[in-house]
């Protein structure tokens, strides 16, 4: 018997930056290791102000820049009736991980929380993946190097129960 694949969402401030680049490189990852049918991976924002945008030229040119393609993105924003849909939550900074655990109605929804740079045994520092918005390219490309480290450690972590359900 075939499962339903295995759904996350990555959840930043506007959805045009981080959690962006976090849908693109999970969905790479899922698609290398030829999963991409087992694996949902969409992002959002908890804020609405960028609703329906493409990512931010300089996220796009980031992830060109690493060999992903994020042209097809299109900003949304969290809703109560994501805690339904998905298995997982993650939230790229504490400041979205609060919201999102005040947005939760239950202990369900607030089990299916986690920060991004949490997974990742290699962070040191803060577990806040830093917003890039107000930062030159560079910032975008040492976001986008621990959005890949993070989701490889996550990714590596889900793959055996995601396989175990093929």
């Amino acid at each position: 018997m075939t499962r339903d694949p295995f759904r996350i969402v990555f959840v930043c401030t506007g959805n045009i930056c981080r959690s962006p680049m976090a849908e693109v490189v999970f969905r790479a990852l899922a698609t290398d290791a030829g999963l991409a049918d087992r694996v949902v991976v969409e992002s959002s924002g908890t804020g609405d102000w960028h609703v329906g945008e493409r990512a931010d030229s300089r996220t796009i040119a980031a992830l060109t820049r690493r060999g992903y393609d994020g042209a097809a993105h299109r900003a949304k924003q969290f809703e109560h009736a994501d805690f339904d849909t998905h298995d997982l939550v993650v939230a790229l900074d504490r400041s979205h991980e609060r919201i999102l655990a005040s947005w939760a109605r239950d202990p369900a929804d607030t089990d299916k929380l986690a920060l991004l740079r949490s997974f990742d045994p290699d962070a040191s520092g803060s577990l806040d993946v830093p917003d890039p918005y107000y930062a030159d390219d560079s910032m975008f490309d040492e976001v986008l190097i621990m959005i890949e480290s993070a989701s490889r450690a996550l990714f590596r972590q889900l793959e055996p129960a995601i396989r175990r359900d093929t």
